[in-house]
């Protein structure tokens, strides 16, 4: 690779590291207040449900992974669905329903009252996104929104708003990942407390 080359890779990691310093002093109550939420749902018996576009679905997925499966440490699994993960059920709601009504049809299904919405979107603008948070809002849903620099002014009335204040998109999902990792960390301590004889996590 040439000294450009190199020097460009250089620069996109020094300014994720300045973009992750800001999230640090700017979102980090909010991080922590979601996954509050998300344990506090999880330990009644509630369950996320979580949903986004492109990147963001991958995220949704990678999120519902961890809380699935495990992300540091050996605990019991969590309960968490991707409303973007069945391709049947995506193909034949957007096809019968529209897309925008892809995530809010699936939370009609699945959704209680208690359960926890996790909603990313980099622009904060997505139609289906926020069409998922008002009926999540009716059906008595915990909602925690993702989100780039700004978002619609309804999402304002989610629980809890997490921004990462960049225009580029590569950068704000590279924080939203970021950001669940650190809410999935929360969760499992909360798990662990007390089943662990120590507070090491699993290699």
């Amino acid at each position: 690779m040439n000294h450009s080359g190199e020097g460009r890779v250089s620069e996109s990691l020094v300014e994720l590291s300045r973009l992750a310093a800001t999230v640090a002093d700017t979102a980090a109550e909010q991080i922590a207040e979601a996954g509050k939420l998300v344990w506090d749902s999880l330990s009644a018996g509630g369950k996320v449900l979580a949903c986004g576009n492109g990147g963001s679905a991958a995220d949704a997925q990678h999120f519902v992974a961890e809380l699935v499966g495990r992300m540091g440490r050996e605990r019991r699994a969590l309960p968490a669905v991707s409303l973007s993960a069945d391709s049947s059920v995506v193909t034949a709601l957007t096809n019968d329903y529209g897309a925008e009504n892809l995530f809010s049809r699936q939370i009609e299904a699945l959704g209680q009252t208690g359960d926890v919405l996790l909603a990313i979107s980099t622009s904060g603008h997505s139609p289906n996104v926020l069409r998922a948070v008002e009926v999540a809002h009716q059906r008595g849903l915990r909602t925690i929104a993702l989100l780039g620099e700004d978002g619609d002014p309804s999402l304002s009335s989610c629980d809890v708003c997490i921004h990462v204040p960049c225009p580029n998109s590569q950068r704000v999902q590279e924080l939203h990942m970021a950001a669940l990792h650190a809410i999935c960390d929360l969760v499992e301590r909360q798990v662990t407390a007390g089943l662990l004889e120590s507070d090491q996590a699993l290699p």
